[in-house]
Order: structure tokens, then sequence, then C-alpha cells
């Protein structure tokens, strides 16, 4: 077994407020769920609005095809034209750690 997590450090663009904030990373979030079969949360800066931290997980029994998810996912974030990914932090277990 694998399990894989991605954390998504955002800048917002044109962002004035919480609410467009949330109008912004929730379909960011929806649209990773719903094509990777992910799980996705904002897990940061949720009093800043022009900041968004996204975590992503996925588990998996093959390791070539998590890591081909994950790939998928971080370009997914970072073809988003109203975002500025400025890093991104990428994890893998597997059987072999402790």
């Amino acid at each position: 077994m694998y399990v894989g997590t991605l954390s998504f450090d955002l800048l917002l663009g044109d962002v004035r407020s919480l609410k467009e904030k949330r109008s912004v990373v929730r379909p960011i979030v929806a649209e990773l769920q719903r094509k990777y079969a992910v799980s996705a949360a904002e897990v940061d800066h949720m009093d800043l609005y022009r900041r968004a931290e996204i975590g992503i997980a996925m588990v998996s029994g093959d390791a070539g095809h998590l890591t081909d998810v994950l790939d998928r996912c971080e370009r997914l974030v970072a073809g988003r034209p109203e975002v500025e990914l400025l890093s991104v932090r990428r994890r893998f277990h597997g059987d072999h750690d402790d």
C-alpha cells in the first residue's frame, strides 16, 4: 500500500474577501476530488483572503499510478489562471516505511 500527499501553497489573484476566496478555492478542491478521486480540502490560511493551502491525499496499491495521479493534480492546480502556485510539498509513504 502506498500513500501520497500534496500540499499547495497558493496566492490568490484579485480577491478582496473571504467570500471571494471561497468562490476560487472550492471549485479547485471539487475538481480535484471529481477528476482524480483524491481526498482534498483547504487546510491552512483560513483567515487570510489572498492565501490558501490545499491538501490532497490518495491511497493506492501501485506506486506508479499514485505518482501519475499526484503529477496530474499538481499540473491542474499550477494551470489555474486565478491562482499563483507558491510551493508544492509532496510526501510519499510506502510499505518500506516504518
